[in-house]
């Protein structure tokens, strides 16, 4: 488990709300504390280009492989922000690349991640200052590999499910090139 990693706090102090109650129950509208912006970490824009989020080492790797074919359904920018790249050839069986950068917040992100590791197996660590999980396995019916990857850092999370096709670097290129 993440231990540690999730919201912190507990009982009504946590939601910024008074532990003991008011003493009066009129209060004057002046003497009432509105509430602050908890402070976040700076905002990383959602990338918008498949290519541009990669080495060229990963970009080499990935040669000849096409990008967001439509046999594959929707991909590229969503109606929310959230870039999805789908490299997979739509003549091959099961070899793919398929990876979706959203937006989401701390504690559902952390939510997710531990429940990866406690119900399906999947192994986290702490690189590059965020959170990231993975696991491999034997594809059912062909002999070669799945996977998914996952990378949690600063309310932006990327996703990736992969069969037959991991490039080196992959998500590391990813992660460089939205937070460094």
């Amino acid at each position: 488990m993440l231990t540690g990693c999730g919201p912190t706090g507990s009982g009504p102090t946590s939601t910024g709300e008074s532990a003991t109650p008011s003493s009066s129950p009129e209060t004057d509208a002046a003497e009432t504390p509105t509430p602050s912006p908890t402070p976040t970490a700076t905002s990383i824009a959602l990338p918008t280009d498949c290519r541009a989020i990669l080495s060229d080492d990963v970009l080499a790797q990935l040669d000849g492989v096409p990008l967001n074919d439509a046999a594959f359904g929707p991909s590229g920018v969503g109606d929310d922000g959230e870039l999805t790249c789908v490299w997979a050839d739509p003549k091959a069986d099961t070899t793919r690349l398929v990876t979706t950068i959203t937006l989401m917040n701390r504690g559902p992100a952390l939510d997710m991640l531990n429940a990866l590791v406690a119900d399906e197996g999947y192994t986290c660590f702490t690189p590059d200052g965020g959170t990231r999980c993975e696991k491999t396995w034997q594809n059912e019916q062909y002999p070669v590999t799945d996977g998914r990857t996952l990378f949690w850092r600063d309310d932006v999370l990327i996703d990736t499910e992969y069969s037959n096709l991991a490039p080196e670097g992959y998500t590391s290129s990813i992660i460089a090139h939205l937070f460094d």
